[in-house]
């Protein structure tokens, strides 16, 4: 019995080595002579988009804080928070007691200036027709004076009539912009003073928003500078992509409304603002975004990024056959685009870039080149097996 169990180890071991032997004969090893097997592509040349990626933060519209300009009692709060109000939305209500009945005494002194005034533009014409009748051209200067005392004292109260009036109205406390109302600061019945420090609740408008991002400003020269040379081609404006903390894509372009126009001592970076349309309120005042900047086109070599690889100094390396041997060059990338590296220097097109096969392989390796193809996700295949399917 133990004899059996002995052979039957024995057998499921040289199964295992077998299997492994197998492995080592598949594409991209070789066996103990001959060169390694290994799938390339052809490189070409096209227009890529040249893009740049920054973090951002999202800032209100606009965002105000609601104080009251008259004193007083709240006797109510008219709005739900968190929905949507509109300018001219009644917000707060306050006790209007006391300022109706200053406003009441201030009419009543319009009327009594009002009624000084007609006597003294009576006494004045009186005076006029007299004079010089029984009435000293004194008097009637006098009279005349009296009369712009009266016109003054008119303007006066109806100043005042106008200030109790509007101090009357501003009982209702109105929202100033459409936006978001935020929880209130205060209750009904709370006692609140003119021009207060503390605010009574937040009115901020969500759409459009801003995004505050920061570029380089070494890098902006350098764009400046592949403007200048002809290897960046501007097509028309920037195109901005809004990248969300999920990483998903915003639906919506945003278009930039403040370029920076300093350079921070700091930190070396420039400050953009963008707009984006933000309809169903999706992205909220200090949320960290990124934004994609499209700044044109240039004419560079796609290399997938699963052929490359980048050492701990971030230098950029890739191997291409060339005379039946592998061998290994430095890339210089200018960002990327789907899931290819834009390769500006290192590779030429028409190149046969290795992509499969890499294990172990070293410069100078001889290697037998496999035509692959690679999808959009990374997936490489046989040329010849992706034209039969």
């Amino acid at each position: 019995m133990a004899s059996g169990q002995g052979i039957l180890k024995w057998a499921a071991l040289t199964l295992l080595l077998a299997g492994q032997a197998l492995a080592q004969q598949g594409p991209g090893r070789r066996g103990p002579q001959g060169p390694i097997e290994v799938g390339v592509i052809v490189t070409t040349e096209e227009d890529v988009p040249y893009t740049v990626t920054l973090p951002g933060r999202a800032i209100a519209y606009q965002q105000t804080g609601i104080r009251p300009q008259v004193g007083g009692e709240v006797l109510e709060i008219s709005y739900d928070p968190g929905k949507p109000v509109k300018a001219g939305d009644v917000l707060f209500r306050l006790d209007p007691e006391t300022l109706a009945a200053a406003l009441t005494a201030a009419e009543a002194a319009v009327a009594g200036a009002e009624a000084g005034l007609t006597q003294a533009q009576n006494t004045v014409t009186r005076y006029r027709r007299l004079e010089g009748s029984g009435v000293s051209a004194v008097e009637r200067a006098n009279a005349e004076v009296a009369l712009k005392e009266a016109e003054a004292n008119l303007k006066s109260a109806e100043a005042s009539r106008d200030a109790a009036r509007l101090a009357l109205e501003r009982t209702e406390i109105r929202s100033p912009l459409d936006g978001m109302a935020d929880v209130a600061a205060v209750s009904v019945g709370d006692l609140v003073t003119a021009n207060q420090s503390e605010v009574l609740t937040t009115i901020t408008q969500l759409d459009p928003i801003y995004v505050d991002v920061s570029e380089s400003s070494a890098r902006m020269l350098r764009v400046r500078e592949r403007i200048k040379a002809g290897l960046l081609v501007v097509n028309g404006g920037v195109k901005t992509q809004l990248i969300l903390e999920t990483g998903g894509e915003y639906q919506g372009e945003g278009r930039i409304v403040s370029p920076g126009i300093a350079v921070s001592p700091t930190t070396g970076t420039v400050p953009i603002r963008l707009q984006f349309d933000n309809p169903d309120r999706m992205i909220l005042p200090g949320q960290f975004l990124r934004v994609k900047l499209t700044l044109g086109t240039t004419r560079a070599v796609l290399v997938p990024q699963r052929a490359t690889s980048r050492a701990s100094d971030g230098t950029l390396t890739a191997f291409v056959a060339r005379d039946g041997k592998a061998q290994q060059v430095t890339l210089i990338e200018q960002g990327s685009y789907r899931n290819s590296w834009i390769v500006t220097q290192g590779i030429n097109p028409g190149e046969q870039l290795i992509l499969d096969g890499l294990d172990n392989l070293r410069a100078g390796s001889e290697v037998t080149t496999i035509p692959v193809t690679i999808d959009a996700e990374g997936v490489v295949r046989e040329a010849t097996d992706s034209k039969e399917g």
